[in-house]
């Protein structure tokens, strides 16, 4: 059964979306990871480069809709192993400065 509540078209299949991206830019993560530990306070002028560049990645991961049927596949991949098993998959937890 491929129907979807409200919940998961607008809360759950999003935050898969929004931990993939963040996967799959990982390195401007961690360049603006790196830049806001470096310069402290400051962080707000002078890493505006690697913010952008960090929102311009994940913008564009949010906004394609390949992407969210991709993600929302996933979705029910795992709901449908959750309900014929009942065993509900553990997440991996990132590093946190990922």
């Amino acid at each position: 059964n491929a129907k979807l509540r409200h919940v998961e078209k607008d809360v759950l299949i999003p935050q898969i979306m929004r931990e993939r991206a963040k996967e799959l830019c990982s390195d401007k993560v961690q360049a603006f990871t790196k830049c806001c530990k470096e310069t402290g306070l400051l962080m707000v002028v002078k890493c505006r480069q690697e913010n952008a560049a960090l929102k311009d990645c994940l913008v564009s991961y949010y906004t394609d809709p390949a992407f969210y049927e991709e993600c929302k596949t996933e979705y029910l991949k795992q709901r449908a192993e959750y309900r014929a098993t009942g065993i509900k998959k553990k997440k991996q937890k990132l590093p946190s400065n990922v």
